[in-house]
C-alpha cells in the first residue's frame, strides 16, 4: 500500500537508472528490432531551456509517456518524473520497478478508501459501499442517511470516525506528494509529467485540478502536450509496442507571468489541502480549463472531446 512510510522512502534521482535500463534494454530493441516505432515531437523548440517545467498531457494508454521520455533521453534533454496512480503499487514487484524509474505515486482518495477498507474487512469494497463512503467524505451525503443505507459492519466502521481520519490522512499523504514534486522541480532538475485527466481516456476528458494547483503553487511554467496514436502502438496492458508512429505536439508554455496571470495566488498556500481547495477552487478550475483546452487543440480530431 502507498502509505506515508512508503512515500517517505522515495528518493528521486537526477539521473534515474531505472529509466535508462528501460530505454536500453526494452525500448531500443522493441522500437528498432521487434517493431518499427517512429516518434515525432512537433514544437519541441517551445520547451523552455535552462529551467524545469510541468508537462500536462492527455493519457490515451498505459505507456504513452514512455516514447516521450525516450525522445527526451535521445535528445539529451532533462529527465522527468511522472505522477502515477497509487493502485499500480499494489503489485510489489511493479512498485519496485516504478520506484526505480523515478515516478511519484499519487494516492487518490478513492485509492485510500479501497485500501483501508480492504485492510479492515479483508475483502474488496463493493460499488454501493464505496459510493456511500465517498459521498460522506465529499459532503454530498449526510452521515445519518449513510448509516441507514449500509450493512451493519460498514455502518459500525463509519461510526469510528473513519471519515475524518481518511480526510486528514489523505492530506498528509498529499503533503508528501507535494514535497516530492517540489524536490523534482527545484532540487533534482527534473521535469514533471502529469496527466490532468487522472485516468486513461482515448478522447480528451475533463481535467482534475492537481496540475493547476502545482503550477500556481510553484509558479513553474506548464507545457501542454497532445499525444496522438500511442494507443495504437500500445494496445494492451503489456509494455510491448507494435509498429506505428506516435506524434506529440507541444504547445506554447503557460505561466503566471502571462496566460495565468489573473489566477496567480500571491500568498503561500498548502498544496492539495481542503482549505486551499475551498479558498481557491475557482482559480484551480479556471487554470485546468485553460490547460485542457490547449491539450484538446494539440490532438487529432479522433482524440478531441
Amino acid at each position: 500500500m502507498v502509505n506515508l512510510e512508503y512515500l517517505e522512502r522515495i528518493r528521486l534521482k537526477a539521473f534515474p537508472a531505472g529509466q535508462l535500463i528501460i530505454a536500453r534494454l526494452l525500448l531500443i530493441p522493441n522500437y528498432r528490432l521487434f517493431a518499427d516505432v517512429k516518434i515525432e515531437v512537433s514544437g519541441a523548440e517551445k520547451i523552455p531551456q535552462g529551467e524545469t517545467v510541468i508537462f500536462a498531457m492527455n493519457h490515451t494508454d498505459r505507456y504513452n509517456y514512455w516514447p516521450l521520455q525516450f525522445h527526451f533521453w535521445k535528445k539529451q534533454l532533462p529527465f522527468t518524473t511522472v505522477w502515477v496512480k497509487g493502485k499500480y503499487y499494489r503489485n510489489r514487484i511493479l512498485g519496485k520497478i516504478l520506484d526505480g524509474c523515478n515516478l511519484i505515486p499519487v494516492p487518490s482518495m478513492g485509492y485510500l478508501i479501497e485500501e483501508l477498507y480492504r485492510k479492515r474487512f479483508r475483502r474488496k469494497i463493493d460499488g454501493t459501499e464505496y459510493r456511500i463512503i465517498r459521498d460522506v467524505i465529499d459532503g454530498t451525503r449526510e452521515m445519518g442517511e449513510a448509516l441507514q443505507q449500509m450493512a451493519k459492519s460498514t455502518a459500525d466502521y463509519l461510526r469510528t470516525n473513519v471519515v475524518e481520519h481518511l480526510r486528514e490522512y489523505h492530506e498528509i499523504l498529499m503533503d508528501r506528494v507535494a514535497e516530492l514534486s517540489r524536490t523534482a522541480l527545484f532540487e533534482k532538475g527534473l521535469n514533471v509529467i502529469i496527466f490532468p485527466e487522472g485516468t486513461r481516456s482515448r478522447t480528451v476528458g475533463e481535467g482534475r485540478t492537481g496540475v493547476a494547483q502545482l503550477a500556481l503553487h510553484t509558479e513553474k511554467k506548464v507545457v501542454p502536450v497532445g499525444c496522438n496514436h500511442s494507443d495504437k502502438v500500445y494496445t494492451g496492458s503489456l509494455p510491448f509496442a507494435r509498429s506505428g508512429k506516435i506524434v506529440y505536439r507541444v504547445g506554447d508554455p503557460v505561466s503566471v507571468e502571462d496566460d495565468l496571470k489573473e489566477y496567480r495566488i500571491p500568498e503561500p498556500f498548502r498544496l492539495f489541502s481542503r482549505e486551499s481547495q475551498k479558498k481557491y477552487r475557482d482559480r484551480f478550475e479556471a487554470v485546468t480549463r485553460i490547460l485542457m483546452e490547449r491539450i484538446n487543440g494539440l490532438v487529432d480530431e479522433e482524440y478531441r472531446r
